[in-house]
């Protein structure tokens, strides 16, 4: 099928430190097809990772990117870059039918919603792993090194043109997949305190909104006192006013500390990926 596309091509197959035999088969694959070539990671590192080592090992002028079990199928390829070809950067392959649980899916909407205010752009309710786009990108986040990786949001520093079309999505044959609904609210939650303000920006307006119920509360005591000659009676009332505002301040700082985590890992220059060993061809550089 390649052959019919382009008439230079090469397959990169990244093993992110899979339990089973995957290596072992990229590696058998590589020595029967020259256009192929394979990266071992050290460990686990993850699937956004795992694909920037990928990006940065290529060596041709559009990228594809797709997943290891056929639910991105590859007929759907030609389409992608035919959209591409009117003038876009990126085009993503946006499934036509989820083919995940619904707590997969609903995590899905969930990581999509926080990929929409990190990227700042509305094609982000229709990204997927399966997407094409041209090589020159990589130069816009070329220096980035971070244990924190979201391909959308580094596509989002080098261009604005983004588009999506609807592609088969086939259904899983073999195994399951690994984003659980932990996973993927982690995802996003990393997606969101890595790339984005928008949490400070919200604890921000919640403790406005309380400085202003606060506000309002020492206006009807204080009114109260000065209509009636007495203060408001009850401890229970006292009691949940810190309260209120004793949790906004706690969500305030749980925020502020998230970012600092974030700040203090990447002060730590942990590697985005190592990799243990590469296989065919030799000119590869995945560093």
């Amino acid at each position: 099928m390649l052959p019919t596309i382009a008439e230079s091509y090469e397959v990169i197959l990244v093993n992110d430190g899979s339990r089973d035999h995957s290596w072992e088969t990229i590696r058998d694959f590589t020595q029967e097809y020259h256009w192929a070539s394979g990266i071992n990671l050290m460990r686990n590192y993850g699937q956004h990772n795992a694909l920037l080592c990928g990006i940065r090992a290529a060596q041709y002028d559009l990228i594809v990117t797709m997943d290891d079990d056929l639910q991105h199928p590859p007929e759907e390829i030609p389409a992608l870059m035919s959209k591409l070809e009117e003038g876009f950067d990126v085009v993503y392959g946006t499934p036509q039918r989820e083919q995940h649980g619904l707590w997969r899916d609903l995590a899905s909407q969930i990581t999509k919603l926080a990929l929409q205010s990190a990227m700042g752009a509305d094609i982000a309710r229709k990204v997927s792993a399966f997407r094409v786009f041209r090589a020159q990108l990589r130069d816009a986040f070329a220096a980035y090194q971070s244990p924190f990786v979201s391909i959308d949001v580094l596509l989002t520093w080098g261009t604005t043109r983004f588009s999506a079309i609807p592609v088969r999505h086939a259904p899983r044959r073999i195994g399951k997949s690994n984003y659980t609904f932990r996973k993927l609210v982690a995802h996003a939650l990393n997606m969101v305190t890595g790339f984005s303000v928008l949490p400070l920006q919200f604890a921000s307006i919640v403790g406005f909104a309380f400085t202003l119920f606060g506000l309002a509360v020492f206006i009807y005591v204080f009114g109260r006192y000065l209509i009636q000659g007495g203060s408001v009676p009850g401890f229970s009332f006292l009691a949940s006013i810190i309260a209120i505002f004793s949790g906004a301040q706690l969500f305030a700082l749980g925020i502020i500390g998230e970012y600092l985590a974030r700040m203090h890992f990447r002060m730590m220059e942990r590697p985005t990926y190592t990799v243990r060993e590469k296989t065919g061809l030799p000119n590869r550089n995945a560093a």
